[in-house]
């Protein structure tokens, strides 16, 4: 069993690494083997796989200037989700929508990530290819 303290040892740094783009923090409490699983058909749509793919996934998702308010931390007994209400703007698109970053826990690390999304189509609409800087 995993305890409540690692469970929320773990969102809390999930969650501070993306808001505070602390990549290495990130992959800290990432397994060898992790993967996360985005709904959807954009650019951050699929599944990443292994420490460098999530980080990577995780670096491509801020480039796009989200905010990423945590409303609840969830705790099941092994397991723990994050309740998240994203929001970003530019010029040609808006998003704003509320998430489930589902996390399964191994050997006190996160090991697979899933998240659930409340607008699958407004996050299609978002996340398309930007134009080179």
């Amino acid at each position: 069993m995993t305890t409540d303290a690692t469970k929320q040892h773990l969102a809390d740094t999930f969650h501070a690494a993306l808001t505070h783009r602390d990549w290495d923090r990130l992959r800290a409490v990432l397994s060898e083997d992790v993967t996360w699983t985005l709904p959807g058909d954009n650019v951050i749509s699929g599944t990443a796989t292994g420490p460098d793919g999530v980080v990577e996934r995780a670096e491509l998702i801020a480039s796009y200037g989200l905010t990423f308010t945590l409303e609840h931390v969830l705790m099941s007994r092994d397991n723990m989700a994050l309740a998240l209400h994203n929001t970003a703007a530019r010029e040609d698109a808006v998003l704003d929508e509320h998430l489930a970053t589902v996390c399964r826990i191994a050997d006190g690390r996160i090991a697979s990530i899933e998240t659930y999304l409340s607008d699958v189509p407004g996050m299609n609409r978002f996340f398309v290819p930007l134009p080179a800087a």
